[in-house]
């Protein structure tokens, strides 16, 4: 098998301790960036949905707010806003290089990114559920939680296993300024015609996302009533 491989994958073989602390670096920039980008893009998301024209804490102002941050971010593409945002990660963290910087830039374009996937999961909560709350006396942050995030579970769930795969495609392209992970691997080894490289990336990335996707869809599945 070892032979097979140092003729398929010649390149890769040859530096198995590469492509290991690549992936490493990967899985770290998931596990740093993961949780504060689900909990902030939460928050969020909650907001928007609570301060909108009608809702449970309607205030225009920080409606409208929220409501263009979120906009304005996601409407940057990934790559220029990790160029911008180096300054930003030096001024916070200290450098703009390695997993540490990288953490500034894909937190900007994750956040924006699950608020919308949460406030889409909540805008399907039935207005009648949230209208029989109200005649039961329930207060505006019992509504939030008993009626909107407790039926939009599944719904959340899905956005944030979207969110994921998104994130690792981040990652990937947070590579191309430095970040390391197997984006910066692919990059670094592909550009000198090692494509080999950059195929076994891409196959570790299409596992990353099947598996992501699998226990996404799991999870919803048991979390629908």
């Amino acid at each position: 098998m070892a032979d097979l491989l140092n003729v398929i994958i010649p390149n890769v073989m040859s530096k198995p301790e590469l492509l290991w602390k690549a992936f490493v670096e990967t899985m770290e920039m998931l596990a740093l960036t993961a949780p504060i980008s689900f909990f902030l893009g939460l928050v969020w998301g909650v907001t928007v949905v609570a301060t909108r024209p009608g809702g449970v804490l309607e205030n225009r102002v920080v409606y409208l707010v929220v409501g263009k941050v979120i906009d304005l971010f996601r409407s940057i593409p990934f790559i220029l806003l990790a160029i911008i945002m180096l300054s930003l990660s030096r001024l916070l963290v200290g450098t703009a290089s390695g997993v540490k910087g990288s953490i500034i830039p894909l937190l900007f374009g994750t956040v924006p990114f699950f608020a919308r996937q949460v406030e889409s999961a909540l805008a399907e909560v039935s207005p009648g559920l949230v209208e029989a709350a109200q005649s039961m006396g329930c207060s505006p942050w019992e509504i939030l939680w008993r009626v909107y995030l407790r039926e939009s579970v599944p719904s959340i769930v899905r956005g944030g296993t979207i969110t994921l795969v998104s994130l690792i495609g981040f990652t990937a392209m947070a590579g191309a300024i430095g970040a390391g992970g197997l984006g910066n691997f692919a990059i670094s080894y592909g550009m000198r015609n090692q494509m080999d490289v950059a195929y076994v990336v891409i196959l570790i990335i299409l596992v990353m996302v099947s598996l992501i996707q699998y226990i996404g869809n799991r999870i919803a599945q048991r979390a629908t009533h």
